[in-house]
């Protein structure tokens, strides 16, 4: 055996106690880190004939990478949807790597970890107060999820016109409309090969990202006649903002066409009793995706995609493996690699079945209520401010803003994500540059909302006087 190996094997106790240590020097500080590195530069490196042994390798990451990284998981970050691991999730996710299980469900290789994954599912469902009429599996991320429903998708709408999408590959017949989709939707359809320029923009209504449904109902009747998948927005990036479900579930029933639910986060809105309205009527979906790596507060590279059983033979005609022998026959018994699109997957489930079982569905509730009361918090103070205004309402976690009469958003954004502080990133809202702030970290309290209000009046100061 190499020889690094054997003393690594032989001093598992001391590799996991300084892993141990690193990250509880890490976690009890996060508070005080920087959200933002000025400078990541790092030297590139040669890798040796001999190597240095995990013990040594702990230590010079820590001394040329651990420095530059930034409080992402922290209470004051709030670019893009981040949210932070809990305690629950962490030991879970360090379990995951321990056990490294290859989640597929095939007899004799991975059934335990395929089991949890799907009752991981079941109680997914039941803290989303959805039926189990779902099956559903875990992927990478949303981009993976939405991908994953919308190929289903595909490929019934392959069979409305006789096609074996699958098998026989794309009609161009096939139509997909959407108003406001995030950009993992339009990947998926480059992907998918429907081409991302090739889809139905269904209009929004004013003042909104919401589809007009007079406009969709418009669009289905001029494509009767085609299969049709609708992309539905439960909570638009920019502003939350929810298509109204029970109505286009509605036409669902005038018109056939497969209904793909994009609620990454949103969905998350069923958590709590005042907003679970929002997704009245998601039941009704032939697919949903979920992003676990955000409120259900789980380390990245997690997310759902929930299918309705009744089309459970099209996932598995999409995605089945039919020229690997030595995975064993598809139709004697369930498995992921023949129902999702990774055949290797590790057992991204665990994180996420030790979050829902150590804090329930009300620690679910208080989790997503907190960080909506977050949000609300710093959009009063934008409403009476004199420096900022609000560019949307704030529909639940997600602040979008921007400066008050003048152009200087960026160089604010800019400058105030430079004092490290707190974090937000940049974005456009009907061609108006903007800042996004998004709260989905079990962290956040009120008291890092007075502290982000004034690095916001700092950083505005400092780039009005320039």
């Amino acid at each position: 055996m190499n020889i690094k190996l054997e003393e690594d094997l032989a001093h598992w106790d001391m590799i996991l106690e300084d892993v141990k240590n690193r990250s509880l020097d890490f976690l009890n500080h996060l508070n005080d880190l920087p959200t933002y590195a000025p400078d990541q530069r790092a030297e590139a490196e040669v890798l040796e004939m001999n190597g240095s042994g995990t013990l040594k390798s702990l230590e010079m990451f820590r001394e040329k990478y651990q420095k530059l990284m930034v409080a992402s998981p922290g209470p004051r970050y709030w670019g893009f949807v981040t949210g932070g691991a809990t305690p629950a999730a962490i030991a879970g996710d360090w379990l995951t790597a321990v056990f490294d299980q290859n989640t597929q469900g095939t007899k004799g290789s991975g059934d335990v970890s395929a089991i949890v994954e799907k009752e991981t599912i079941r109680l997914l469902c039941q803290l989303l107060g959805l039926p189990e009429d779902f099956n559903g599996g875990f992927v990478t991320g949303a981009t993976m999820s939405n991908f994953t429903g919308l190929a289903v998708g595909r490929q019934w709408a392959g069979k409305k016109i006789g096609v074996d999408v699958s098998r026989e590959g794309m009609s161009s017949e096939i139509v997909v409309m959407a108003a406001t989709p995030h950009s993992s939707v339009i990947k998926s359809l480059s992907m998918l090969g429907f081409g991302s320029n090739n889809l139905f923009k269904i209009n929004v209504l004013a003042g909104r990202e919401a589809m007009d449904l007079a406009d969709l109902e418009a669009k289905l009747i001029e494509h009767n006649g085609q299969p049709i998948i609708v992309n539905c927005s439960a909570g638009t990036v920019n502003t939350v903002d929810f298509d109204d479900i029970a109505a286009i579930v509605a036409l669902k029933e005038k018109y056939s066409f497969w209904l793909h639910i994009d609620a990454a986060f949103g969905g998350f809105a069923a958590c709590s009793p005042a907003h679970s309205h929002l997704l009245a009527g998601w039941e009704q979906a032939d697919s949903i995706t979920i992003d676990c790596h955000k409120w259900v507060n789980v380390p990245y590279d997690s997310a759902v995609i929930l299918v309705r059983k009744q089309h459970d033979r099209l996932q598995v005609e999409t995605f089945q493996n039919t020229n690997a022998p030595y995975l064993g026959d598809p139709s004697e018994n369930f498995s992921y690699l023949n129902f999702l699109p990774e055949n290797s997957r590790r057992f991204r489930a665990l994180p996420a079945w030790f979050g829902l079982v150590a804090y329930g569905k009300s620690g679910y509730q208080w989790i997503v209520e907190n960080s909506i009361a977050r949000a609300n918090e710093l959009g009063n103070y934008i409403t009476g401010s004199v420096f900022f205004e609000l560019a949307a309402p704030v529909r639940l976690n997600v602040v979008t803003f921007r400066l008050r009469g003048t152009e200087e958003t960026m160089g604010f954004l800019d400058q105030m994500n430079k004092n490290g502080k707190v974090f937000m990133t940049p974005t456009t809202l009907d061609g108006i540059s903007c800042v996004r702030a998004a709260f989905v970290n079990y962290r956040t309290t009120a008291a890092d909302i007075v502290t982000a209000i004034n690095e916001m009046e700092a950083a505005y100061h400092i780039v009005l006087k320039h």
